[in-house]
Protein backbone atom coordinates (compact mmCIF):
# COMPACT_ATOMS: atom_id res chain seq x y z
CA UNK A 1 0.00 0.00 0.00
CA UNK A 2 1.31 3.58 -0.73
CA UNK A 3 1.69 5.45 2.20
CA UNK A 4 0.09 8.93 1.25
CA UNK A 5 1.55 12.82 2.13
CA UNK A 6 -1.62 12.77 4.22
CA UNK A 7 -0.98 9.61 5.85
CA UNK A 8 2.09 11.08 6.71
CA UNK A 9 1.07 13.90 8.80
CA UNK A 10 -1.80 11.66 11.19
CA UNK A 11 1.19 9.12 11.90
CA UNK A 12 3.67 12.13 12.51
CA UNK A 13 0.98 13.74 14.69
CA UNK A 14 0.65 10.50 17.07
CA UNK A 15 4.20 10.43 17.17
CA UNK A 16 4.90 14.36 18.16
CA UNK A 17 1.56 13.30 20.93
CA UNK A 18 3.71 10.46 22.32
CA UNK A 19 6.93 12.73 22.00
CA UNK A 20 5.14 15.12 24.62
CA UNK A 21 5.01 12.94 27.39
CA UNK A 22 8.77 13.16 28.14
CA UNK A 23 8.08 16.90 29.02
CA UNK A 24 9.54 17.89 32.73
CA UNK A 25 11.41 14.59 32.30
CA UNK A 26 13.85 13.86 29.42
CA UNK A 27 15.46 17.46 29.35
CA UNK A 28 17.94 18.22 28.59
CA UNK A 29 17.33 15.84 25.91
CA UNK A 30 14.55 16.63 23.25
CA UNK A 31 10.98 15.31 23.25
CA UNK A 32 11.13 12.51 20.80
CA UNK A 33 8.13 9.95 19.36
CA UNK A 34 8.07 7.29 17.36
CA UNK A 35 5.31 5.49 15.56
CA UNK A 36 5.57 1.85 13.89
CA UNK A 37 3.28 1.40 10.69
CA UNK A 38 2.69 -1.34 7.90
CA UNK A 39 0.38 -1.89 5.47
CA UNK A 40 -1.27 1.09 6.48
CA UNK A 41 -1.84 0.36 10.15
CA UNK A 42 0.07 0.93 13.64
CA UNK A 43 2.02 -1.75 14.74
CA UNK A 44 4.16 0.04 17.81
CA UNK A 45 5.04 3.18 19.25
CA UNK A 46 7.15 4.46 21.68
CA UNK A 47 8.78 7.87 23.01
CA UNK A 48 11.45 8.70 25.41
CA UNK A 49 10.75 8.46 28.47
CA UNK A 50 13.16 9.78 30.51
CA UNK A 51 16.99 11.16 30.77
CA UNK A 52 19.07 8.80 30.48
CA UNK A 53 16.62 6.15 29.60
CA UNK A 54 15.58 4.36 26.24
CA UNK A 55 15.29 6.50 23.10
CA UNK A 56 11.80 6.56 21.27
CA UNK A 57 12.82 4.56 18.34
CA UNK A 58 14.45 1.23 20.78
CA UNK A 59 11.29 1.52 23.09
CA UNK A 60 8.88 1.09 19.83
CA UNK A 61 10.97 -1.88 18.62
CA UNK A 62 10.94 -3.45 21.65
CA UNK A 63 7.05 -2.89 22.20
CA UNK A 64 6.67 -5.07 19.18
CA UNK A 65 5.39 -8.60 19.92
CA UNK A 66 8.29 -10.23 17.71
CA UNK A 67 11.34 -7.92 16.25
CA UNK A 68 10.42 -9.43 12.97
CA UNK A 69 7.72 -7.65 12.77
CA UNK A 70 9.86 -3.90 11.96
CA UNK A 71 10.87 -5.78 8.50
CA UNK A 72 9.40 -3.74 5.63
CA UNK A 73 7.67 -1.11 8.39
CA UNK A 74 7.71 2.43 8.37
CA UNK A 75 8.94 4.21 11.32
CA UNK A 76 7.43 8.14 12.10
CA UNK A 77 9.89 9.73 14.31
CA UNK A 78 9.71 13.39 15.61
CA UNK A 79 13.34 13.94 15.37
CA UNK A 80 16.36 13.04 13.33
CA UNK A 81 17.26 9.67 15.17
CA UNK A 82 20.69 9.57 17.03
CA UNK A 83 23.84 8.36 14.81
CA UNK A 84 26.09 8.89 18.07
CA UNK A 85 26.61 6.82 21.42
CA UNK A 86 25.82 8.53 24.66
CA UNK A 87 24.12 7.17 27.24
CA UNK A 88 22.15 4.82 24.66
CA UNK A 89 23.72 3.22 21.48
CA UNK A 90 22.68 4.89 18.04
CA UNK A 91 19.05 4.57 17.27
CA UNK A 92 19.99 4.86 13.44
CA UNK A 93 21.69 1.25 13.78
CA UNK A 94 18.89 0.02 15.54
CA UNK A 95 16.46 0.82 12.73
CA UNK A 96 19.21 -0.22 10.45
CA UNK A 97 19.32 -4.02 12.21
CA UNK A 98 15.29 -3.98 12.74
CA UNK A 99 15.35 -4.18 8.66
CA UNK A 100 12.58 -0.94 8.02
CA UNK A 101 11.82 0.07 4.83
CA UNK A 102 11.24 4.15 5.43
CA UNK A 103 11.87 6.61 8.00
CA UNK A 104 10.01 9.64 8.13
CA UNK A 105 11.45 12.45 10.18
CA UNK A 106 9.74 15.81 11.20
CA UNK A 107 12.95 17.52 11.41
CA UNK A 108 16.91 17.29 11.35
CA UNK A 109 18.76 17.49 14.64
CA UNK A 110 20.87 20.05 15.09
CA UNK A 111 23.04 18.73 17.91
CA UNK A 112 26.82 18.97 15.86
CA UNK A 113 27.33 15.01 16.65
CA UNK A 114 23.68 14.08 15.00
CA UNK A 115 23.41 17.11 11.78
CA UNK A 116 22.63 15.33 9.34
CA UNK A 117 24.76 12.63 10.24
CA UNK A 118 21.38 9.98 11.00
CA UNK A 119 19.58 11.15 8.39
CA UNK A 120 23.06 9.95 5.73
CA UNK A 121 23.30 6.68 7.72
CA UNK A 122 20.08 5.46 7.34
CA UNK A 123 20.07 6.37 3.52
CA UNK A 124 23.52 4.64 3.35
CA UNK A 125 21.70 1.52 4.52
CA UNK A 126 19.44 1.77 1.35
CA UNK A 127 16.30 3.26 3.80
CA UNK A 128 13.94 5.64 2.00
CA UNK A 129 14.19 8.44 4.17
CA UNK A 130 11.26 11.69 4.02
CA UNK A 131 12.34 14.39 6.14
CA UNK A 132 10.31 17.54 6.78
CA UNK A 133 6.53 16.04 7.82
CA UNK A 134 5.36 18.47 10.41
CA UNK A 135 8.12 19.93 11.09
CA UNK A 136 6.23 23.10 12.30
CA UNK A 137 5.11 21.77 14.88
CA UNK A 138 7.86 19.74 16.04
CA UNK A 139 10.12 22.71 16.44
CA UNK A 140 7.42 24.20 18.39
CA UNK A 141 7.52 20.97 21.00
CA UNK A 142 11.08 21.29 21.22
CA UNK A 143 11.69 25.01 20.94
CA UNK A 144 13.76 25.15 24.01
CA UNK A 145 15.80 22.18 23.43
CA UNK A 146 16.65 23.99 20.06
CA UNK A 147 17.48 27.35 21.74
CA UNK A 148 19.46 25.75 23.82
CA UNK A 149 21.86 23.97 21.22
CA UNK A 150 21.63 26.93 19.09
CA UNK A 151 22.49 29.48 22.14
CA UNK A 152 23.75 28.33 24.85
CA UNK A 153 20.82 29.26 26.92
CA UNK A 154 17.96 27.74 28.36
CA UNK A 155 14.97 28.47 27.47
CA UNK A 156 12.84 31.12 29.73
CA UNK A 157 9.37 31.13 30.62
CA UNK A 158 7.75 34.35 32.71
CA UNK A 159 4.56 33.67 34.72
CA UNK A 160 2.95 36.27 36.45
CA UNK A 161 -0.86 36.61 37.66
CA UNK A 162 -3.21 39.87 37.38
CA UNK A 163 -6.89 41.23 37.39
CA UNK A 164 -8.75 41.90 34.46
CA UNK A 165 -7.70 45.81 34.49
CA UNK A 166 -3.74 44.79 34.54
CA UNK A 167 -2.90 44.69 38.62
CA UNK A 168 -0.73 42.59 40.24
CA UNK A 169 -1.41 44.06 43.51
CA UNK A 170 -4.27 46.46 45.14
CA UNK A 171 -3.02 49.96 45.76
CA UNK A 172 -1.81 48.98 49.44
CA UNK A 173 -0.07 46.31 48.15
CA UNK A 174 -1.94 42.86 48.79
CA UNK A 175 -1.50 40.55 45.63
CA UNK A 176 -3.09 36.90 47.50
CA UNK A 177 -4.53 35.91 45.93
CA UNK A 178 -5.28 36.99 42.04
CA UNK A 179 -5.76 33.92 40.83
CA UNK A 180 -7.93 31.05 42.13
CA UNK A 181 -6.50 27.32 43.48
CA UNK A 182 -6.69 25.92 40.43
CA UNK A 183 -4.38 28.31 38.70
CA UNK A 184 -2.04 28.00 41.10
CA UNK A 185 -2.33 24.32 41.15
CA UNK A 186 -1.09 24.75 37.15
CA UNK A 187 1.59 27.12 38.36
CA UNK A 188 3.09 23.97 40.44
CA UNK A 189 2.60 21.87 37.59
CA UNK A 190 4.96 24.09 35.16
CA UNK A 191 7.60 24.49 38.17
CA UNK A 192 7.70 20.80 38.26
CA UNK A 193 8.84 20.52 35.13
CA UNK A 194 11.41 23.25 34.40
CA UNK A 195 15.29 23.65 35.52
CA UNK A 196 15.17 26.30 37.13
CA UNK A 197 13.09 29.21 39.30
CA UNK A 198 14.46 32.55 38.95
CA UNK A 199 13.51 35.39 41.04
CA UNK A 200 15.10 38.50 42.43
CA UNK A 201 15.44 39.68 45.59
CA UNK A 202 12.54 41.99 45.99
CA UNK A 203 9.96 38.82 45.44
CA UNK A 204 12.30 37.13 48.92
CA UNK A 205 11.78 40.13 50.82
CA UNK A 206 8.70 40.57 49.83
CA UNK A 207 7.35 37.23 49.97
CA UNK A 208 9.94 35.14 51.66
CA UNK A 209 8.85 32.01 49.06
CA UNK A 210 10.17 28.63 48.96
CA UNK A 211 10.08 28.07 45.17
CA UNK A 212 9.46 24.64 45.25
CA UNK A 213 6.52 22.79 43.48
CA UNK A 214 3.77 21.80 46.19
CA UNK A 215 2.08 18.61 44.36
CA UNK A 216 -0.62 16.32 45.38
CA UNK A 217 -2.59 13.29 44.24
CA UNK A 218 -6.33 12.45 43.73
CA UNK A 219 -6.29 11.66 47.21
CA UNK A 220 -4.37 14.63 49.01
CA UNK A 221 -1.07 12.96 49.25
CA UNK A 222 2.19 14.86 48.56
CA UNK A 223 3.94 13.70 45.34
CA UNK A 224 7.22 14.24 44.40
CA UNK A 225 8.24 16.29 41.29
CA UNK A 226 9.97 14.41 38.38
CA UNK A 227 12.14 17.43 38.06
CA UNK A 228 13.50 19.38 41.54
CA UNK A 229 13.99 23.39 40.21
CA UNK A 230 16.91 25.01 40.83
CA UNK A 231 16.27 28.10 42.96
CA UNK A 232 17.93 31.49 41.35
CA UNK A 233 17.81 34.21 43.31
CA UNK A 234 19.39 37.36 41.89
CA UNK A 235 21.02 39.23 44.41
CA UNK A 236 22.23 42.62 42.87
CA UNK A 237 22.56 44.87 46.65
CA UNK A 238 20.69 42.52 49.08
CA UNK A 239 20.83 38.52 49.89
CA UNK A 240 18.54 36.60 51.55
CA UNK A 241 18.14 36.74 54.97
CA UNK A 242 19.71 33.79 56.64
CA UNK A 243 16.40 33.21 58.63
CA UNK A 244 14.45 33.05 55.08
CA UNK A 245 13.27 29.96 54.08
CA UNK A 246 15.16 29.61 50.89
CA UNK A 247 18.10 29.91 53.21
CA UNK A 248 16.77 27.77 55.86
CA UNK A 249 16.28 24.69 53.44
CA UNK A 250 19.09 25.13 51.34
CA UNK A 251 20.53 22.20 52.51
CA UNK A 252 17.40 20.09 51.08
CA UNK A 253 16.56 22.20 47.99
CA UNK A 254 18.88 23.57 45.58
CA UNK A 255 19.65 27.03 46.50
CA UNK A 256 21.43 29.48 43.92
CA UNK A 257 22.56 32.94 44.35
CA UNK A 258 24.01 34.95 41.54
CA UNK A 259 25.40 37.38 43.42
CA UNK A 260 26.89 41.04 41.64
CA UNK A 261 29.98 42.60 42.75
CA UNK A 262 28.01 44.80 45.09
CA UNK A 263 26.62 42.31 48.23
CA UNK A 264 28.66 41.96 50.94
CA UNK A 265 31.02 39.30 50.18
CA UNK A 266 31.50 38.01 53.97
CA UNK A 267 27.64 37.81 54.60
CA UNK A 268 27.86 36.10 51.09
CA UNK A 269 30.42 33.56 52.36
CA UNK A 270 28.30 32.46 55.19
CA UNK A 271 25.09 31.91 53.47
CA UNK A 272 27.40 29.47 51.36
CA UNK A 273 28.43 27.76 54.47
CA UNK A 274 24.29 27.44 55.33
CA UNK A 275 23.78 25.32 51.52
CA UNK A 276 23.79 28.14 48.97
CA UNK A 277 25.76 27.83 45.91
CA UNK A 278 27.61 31.09 44.82
CA UNK A 279 27.87 32.36 41.64
CA UNK A 280 29.98 35.27 41.40
CA UNK A 281 29.20 38.10 38.90
CA UNK A 282 30.82 40.65 37.14
CA UNK A 283 28.29 43.08 36.91
CA UNK A 284 25.74 45.25 38.87
CA UNK A 285 23.94 45.94 35.84
CA UNK A 286 20.75 44.36 36.26
CA UNK A 287 20.16 43.59 32.41
CA UNK A 288 23.54 42.31 32.14
CA UNK A 289 23.17 40.48 35.78
CA UNK A 290 20.22 38.48 33.96
CA UNK A 291 22.30 37.58 30.77
CA UNK A 292 25.26 36.09 32.71
CA UNK A 293 23.22 34.20 34.80
CA UNK A 294 21.10 32.68 31.96
CA UNK A 295 24.42 31.77 30.48
CA UNK A 296 25.86 30.09 34.01
CA UNK A 297 22.32 28.26 33.59
CA UNK A 298 23.07 27.50 29.94
CA UNK A 299 26.51 25.62 30.95
CA UNK A 300 24.54 23.84 33.28
CA UNK A 301 22.77 22.07 31.06
CA UNK A 302 19.22 23.52 32.00
CA UNK A 303 16.50 23.48 29.23
CA UNK A 304 13.34 25.94 30.50
CA UNK A 305 13.83 28.45 32.92
CA UNK A 306 11.12 29.66 34.88
CA UNK A 307 11.01 33.65 35.77
CA UNK A 308 8.69 34.26 38.98
CA UNK A 309 9.87 37.91 39.63
CA UNK A 310 8.45 41.38 40.18
CA UNK A 311 8.26 43.82 37.73
CA UNK A 312 11.92 45.29 37.62
CA UNK A 313 12.90 41.99 37.15
CA UNK A 314 10.83 41.66 34.56
CA UNK A 315 11.06 44.80 32.58
CA UNK A 316 15.03 44.07 32.51
CA UNK A 317 14.04 40.75 30.79
CA UNK A 318 11.82 42.60 28.29
CA UNK A 319 14.36 44.84 27.14
CA UNK A 320 14.55 48.25 25.46
CA UNK A 321 14.88 50.02 21.99
CA UNK A 322 18.40 48.76 22.37
CA UNK A 323 18.19 45.47 23.85
CA UNK A 324 16.13 42.43 22.56
CA UNK A 325 13.77 41.06 24.72
CA UNK A 326 14.72 37.76 26.47
CA UNK A 327 11.88 35.94 27.11
CA UNK A 328 10.88 33.32 24.87
CA UNK A 329 7.51 31.77 26.56
CA UNK A 330 4.58 34.20 28.35
CA UNK A 331 2.38 32.06 31.20
CA UNK A 332 -0.47 35.08 32.35
CA UNK A 333 -3.17 34.24 34.53
CA UNK A 334 -5.99 36.77 34.14
CA UNK A 335 -7.79 36.54 37.68
CA UNK A 336 -11.80 37.47 37.73
CA UNK A 337 -11.17 40.51 39.90
CA UNK A 338 -10.79 44.46 39.18
CA UNK A 339 -8.42 46.43 41.51
CA UNK A 340 -8.15 49.48 39.99
CA UNK A 341 -5.78 52.66 41.23
CA UNK A 342 -3.63 54.77 39.10
CA UNK A 343 -1.00 53.82 41.40
CA UNK A 344 -1.68 49.82 41.34
CA UNK A 345 1.41 48.36 39.93
CA UNK A 346 1.51 46.15 36.91
CA UNK A 347 3.10 43.25 35.79
CA UNK A 348 6.49 45.04 33.73
CA UNK A 349 8.12 47.99 34.87
CA UNK A 350 11.65 48.90 33.44
CA UNK A 351 11.81 52.18 30.50
CA UNK A 352 9.03 50.68 28.45
CA UNK A 353 8.73 51.43 24.97
CA UNK A 354 7.85 54.56 23.24
CA UNK A 355 6.10 53.43 20.25
CA UNK A 356 3.52 50.33 19.71
CA UNK A 357 6.13 49.33 16.65
CA UNK A 358 9.24 49.05 18.86
CA UNK A 359 6.92 46.52 21.48
CA UNK A 360 7.87 42.89 21.38
CA UNK A 361 5.37 40.99 18.92
CA UNK A 362 3.93 37.84 20.60
CA UNK A 363 2.37 34.30 19.02
CA UNK A 364 -0.64 33.29 21.27
CA UNK A 365 0.18 29.69 21.78
CA UNK A 366 -2.57 27.99 23.80
CA UNK A 367 -5.82 29.36 26.09
CA UNK A 368 -6.74 27.69 29.56
CA UNK A 369 -9.97 28.19 31.35
CA UNK A 370 -9.58 27.17 35.55
CA UNK A 371 -12.75 28.35 37.19
CA UNK A 372 -13.00 32.22 36.38
CA UNK A 373 -9.37 32.51 35.34
CA UNK A 374 -7.82 32.44 32.09
CA UNK A 375 -4.10 31.44 31.52
CA UNK A 376 -3.01 32.74 28.00
CA UNK A 377 0.57 30.95 27.13
CA UNK A 378 2.29 33.42 24.50
CA UNK A 379 5.41 32.83 22.83
CA UNK A 380 7.76 35.79 21.31
CA UNK A 381 7.82 36.34 17.71
CA UNK A 382 11.15 35.93 16.53
CA UNK A 383 9.92 36.54 12.63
Amino acid sequence: MVETYDQDEHWMSLALQLAAGGRGRVEPNPMVGCVLTKNGSGIASGYHREFGGRHAEVEALLSMVSPLDAKGATAYVTLEPCCHHGKTPPCSDALIRAGVARVVVAMRDPYPQVDGGGIRQLQDAGIDVTVGVLQHDAQALNAPYLKRVSTGVPWVIAKWAMTADGRIATVAGQSQWISGTASRQQVHQLRARVDAIVVGMGTVVADDPMLNARLADSESEEVRPARVAKRVVLCRQRLPAADSKLILTASDLPTWLMASPLVDAAELRRLEERGAVVFELTTDDRREMVRQSLQRLGEHSMTNVMVEAGPELLGSLMGDQQHPCLIDEFHVYVGGLLFGGKSAPGPVAGSGVGAIELAPKLKLHRVDQFDDDVRMIYRLNRS
